[in-house]
């Protein structure tokens, strides 16, 4: 008997619909979109093949009508579709509720043609109740209007990729690409680079003062010397001129004269006390773009990824003992607004979890997201019931991270607010020259928790994430004095008191949060586009990743320095957030979406048309370098060009016989100063530097520099054709100017050929992307952390590969310890600094932070430590091991097999 036919985007979609609907309806998976433009010359159709515009796939001498091909990949589901329509009463198209969804279903439409009844449906949320009353509510066709913006964006874009990328081909790289949301994007990240080479740090100092109570120590900070403020970073511009008025810039003798004063003129008088109570609220649930930021800063994982799990999330998914429906709202969403359903069912949970205290009624946001479409409803947990705990046997971990970000971030959205109190205590002492010299401490008490018993929102600044934290000052009054240590019936006294030097530091660069944050902000692209945004600008080579940080690189400065020199309104923001606009007036039916494109592409009386500009620059673009600036001895100029096997430094003009020194494709652009470019430069021409001869080959040992950054080198660098030589890159632990000839023999020594296994198959030791390990054929094991890759045994090494193989995380090896700070004043627990994958970091054990970029391990107080550890731990998820795990039976096994049905 005929059903009805559903046809939705994925095939985890199409199994969580078919566990509701599955014995009345057929659904099926149209696998994303299964029609687009042609993306090579094999796939462009006979009839516009010699046509001018053909290549595009777009008909720029007409009304811009696009030629859509089904892709060789979507071909197999296009047929699968069209047998499972022959035996349809009639087809429900259940896409997703946005412009892609919509128009995925007008393309069904248009290649399937079917001849029964089509309903469109669309649902926020995989519930059955959400499915039911989808098709209760269903419309008998697609929004064209929605078609017709989601058509424009696509022709746009793909006349702007397919007109400038060739420009960028043809005067930086082959191989680049030009994008509407991607070029504004990676000129963001460069100019930021831009700012961080201008910036020139200022010192400037201060003192602070340890006071101690009866029951806890506070520090004080040196604010004012008689009526000046004292300079403080905010007073310092980016070239480290004081900007600051009223203000006294102290320097290093003048503090620790300073010191001297007020330490011998004891006691110090508490001048002002003021509490200040104040309110905090929550923030909004989660849009596409506030879920990105936060599962960036406190998961540290990429836009990318957080979309990933959150499909998985809103699909639904098999697991062991079941299955579960879908678990949050839709998650591609720029509103902050909740269902009138969700907010009862919030509020009942917050009174139940945490008591009436903590529910003042119903709550909503306004959305200030630019363009923001409001049609969705903000992330959400579907069920407020099903709390992460419920559900951390059975769902893997980082979708249970995810899912616990979202349902503590829309619990506490409708929590009552918190109510904190501020405290400020002013003490004055006798400085030198017999001024006042005045220093306050700040305090922060939660006086009444409110959302924060659920959920405290993250930060991209990791100092204002300190200040965040809760800190409780001593009782003092106005007249109370700070007394000397001698005294023992004093209240309050000066512990300790000393100079402090800081510098300020340049702006720092993006991160996955903050750039999506920034192109929301300026209304560049839809929260659709930021993740497959980021990801394109790292796999084209434009940016890297050095920790957190996106760092752009040399060819992202050419290909910016070009686009802006000469195609400026094209990478312009303002007017990249302006295509945005008339998108969504095109979605809304306020604007014909052929004379949008013409005014793009042909231009009008506000812009040239890209079609024109390109023309009219033609012959005026030249070869983009960065100036360095010039060299002192030669009076050359020094440049970054680009080159076909990468990136290098040019000594002069152009030519044969010009010095030339390759660059690392990770130097960060910023880090490069021309002192360093010119020294590059001489050790290029000086020749490798010989760190001696290897007494096994009698061959030199020289250490080099190339693309990929330092390496060791055993014999000299044949002709062109013949042989490599053996290298070995130097890696983290050792740099050009310290590493020794027996360091760079060992590193040359690697892989080590340890013997022959009992099959007679060799056993290599070598170090890779995990650290040091051994292997067998196709087996691995990491070595552990008292072996050595450089004298581990062949027995030992049997021994390794004989254990059970462990998972990538604990097979890492024991990371370095660097230094040992002491013990954490509270806790009494060791605060060392180790060195771990991503670099140094401080931990007392139990939380591990992150040292600032520009810190040495040495430079590290234990005050610092202990304030970096506390910032890290309020920013932290509690640590939460799944019950699976700790009994030793993972239900992943029962997982893979409710899986596989599905996937045959």
């Amino acid at each position: 008997m005929p059903k009805p036919l559903v046809i939705v985007e994925s095939p985890a979609k199409a199994r969580t619909l078919a566990r509701f609907r599955g014995k009345d309806y057929r659904v099926e998976a149209s696998y994303g979109h299964v029609r687009d433009l042609p993306e090579s010359a094999a796939e462009v159709p006979k009839e516009i093949k010699g046509k001018s515009w053909g290549r595009l796939g777009v008909d720029t001498d007409g009304e811009f009508t696009p030629h859509y091909v089904v892709p060789a990949d979507k071909k197999k589901y296009v047929q699968l579709l069209k047998t499972a329509l022959k035996d349809a009463s009639e087809v429900i198209l259940a896409t997703d509720p946005d412009r892609e969804g919509e128009s995925i279903s007008w393309h069904l439409k248009q290649v399937l043609k079917p001849k029964v009844k089509v309903r469109r449906i669309v649902f926020h949320e995989i519930t059955e109740d959400a499915i039911k009353e989808a098709l209760r509510e269903a419309h008998e066709d697609v929004d064209e209007n929605l078609v017709r913006a989601q058509e424009s964006r696509r022709i746009v874009d793909r006349l702007y990729g397919y007109t400038l990328s060739p420009v960028l081909w043809k005067y930086v790289k082959t191989g680049l690409s030009a994008g509407r949301v991607q070029s504004p994007a990676v000129r963001l990240i460069v100019e930021r680079e831009e700012e961080r080479i201008l910036f020139r740090a200022a010192s400037y100092w201060d003192v602070e003062a340890k006071i101690r109570s009866n029951d806890r120590e506070f520090t004080a900070t040196l604010v004012r010397i008689g009526e000046d403020r004292v300079a403080s970073g905010k007073d310092f511009d980016g070239r480290g001129e004081l900007t600051g008025r009223g203000v006294r810039e102290v320097d290093a003798a003048q503090a620790r004269a300073i010191v001297d004063s007020i330490s011998r003129n004891l006691p110090w008088q508490v001048t002002s006390v003021e509490e200040k109570p104040f309110t905090q609220r929550p923030a909004a649930p989660f849009t596409t773009s506030t879920l990105q930021q936060e599962a960036n800063r406190k998961l540290g994982f990429s836009t990318d990824r957080t979309m990933q799990i959150a499909q998985r999330l809103f699909q639904g998914m098999d697991i062991g003992g079941g299955d579960l429906e879908g678990l949050i709202s839709y998650h591609r969403t720029d509103s902050t607004t909740l269902s009138e359903r969700a907010l009862v069912e919030a509020g009942q949970t917050v009174r139940e979890m945490y008591g009436a205290d903590y529910y003042r009624g119903v709550r909503q946001y306004q959305t200030k997201v630019r363009n923001a479409q409001e049609a969705h409803e903000a992330i959400r947990p579907t069920e407020f019931r099903r709390t992460p705990q419920s559900l951390e046997h059975v769902m893997d971990a980082d979708e249970l991270r995810v899912y616990e970000l979202i349902w503590k971030r829309a619990i506490a959205s409708q929590m009552a607010d918190a109510r904190l109190l501020r405290t400020s205590v002013e003490m004055t002492a006798r400085g030198p020259n017999a001024e006042s010299a005045v220093l306050t401490a700040s305090g922060k008490a939660i006086e009444f928790a409110g959302y924060l018993r659920a959920y405290v929102e993250g930060s991209d600044d990791p100092a204002a994430e300190l200040d965040e934290q809760e800190t409780l000052l001593p009782k003092v009054t106005v007249g109370e004095r700070i007394q000397s240590p001698a005294d023992l019936d004093a209240n309050l006294v000066l512990a300790g008191v000393e100079p402090k030097g800081h510098q300020t530091t340049p702006p720092p660069r993006f991160t996955e949060a903050s750039l999506v944050k920034r192109l929301e902000e300026e209304g560049i692209g839809r929260p659709s586009t930021y993740a497959p945004t980021v990801a394109t600008i790292q796999r084209r080579g434009y940016v890297f990743r050095q920790g957190k940080a996106l760092v752009p690189t040399f060819v992202a400065f050419a290909v910016t320095k070009l686009l802006r020199e000469h195609f400026g309104d094209y990478v312009d923001v303002g007017f990249t957030a302006e295509l945005e606009d008339i998108l969504d007036e095109i979605s809304n039916g306020k604007k014909d979406w052929v004379d949008f494109i013409r005014q793009f592409y042909r231009g009008d009386g506000k812009h040239h048309g890209l079609e024109n500009l390109v023309e009219e620059k033609t012959g005026e673009i030249s070869y983009p370098v960065m100036e360095l600036g010039t060299d002192s001895e030669s009076g050359l100029p020094v440049r970054v060009r680009i080159g076909r096997y990468g990136v290098f430094l040019q000594l002069g003009e152009p030519g044969d016989d010009s010095p030339r020194a390759s660059l690392p494709d990770d130097l960060p652009p910023g880090d490069l100063t021309l002192e360093k470019a010119v020294a590059l430069l001489k050790a290029k021409a000086e020749g490798p530097r010989s760190l001696g001869a290897d007494p096994k080959t009698a061959q030199n040992v020289y250490v080099m520099h190339g693309r990929f950054g330092p390496y060791v080198q055993l014999g000299e660098t044949p002709e062109k054709g013949a042989g490599k030589p053996r290298r070995a890159s130097l890696g983290r632990n050792h740099s050009e100017d310290s590493i020794t000839l027996q360091e760079a023999l060992e590193l040359l020594s690697l892989p080590r050929e340890l013997g022959a296994a009992d099959d007679g198959e060799i056993i290599v030791a070598n170090v890779g992307r995990f650290g040091p390990y051994v292997k067998h054929g196709s087996e691995f094991r990491s070595l552990e952390s008292e072996d050595n890759v450089y004298t581990i045994t062949l027995e030992r090494a049997k021994h390794l590969l004989a254990q059970e193989k462990k998972s990538i995380r604990r097979q890492r090896a024991a990371p370095k310890e660097l230094r040992v700070i002491g013990e954490h004043p509270d806790t009494k627990a060791p605060v060392r600094i180790l060195d771990g994958r991503y670099g140094p970091y401080v931990t007392d054990g139990t939380t591990n932070a992150s040292l600032p970029k520009n810190m040495a391990p040495g430079a590290l107080s234990m005050d610092e430590a202990v304030g970096l550890l506390a910032a890290r731990a309020g920013a932290a998820k509690p640590s939460r091991r799944r019950a699976a795990k700790t009994t030793g039976t993972r239900k992943t096994s029962a997982k893979r097999k409710a899986r596989a049905p599905a996937a045959t």
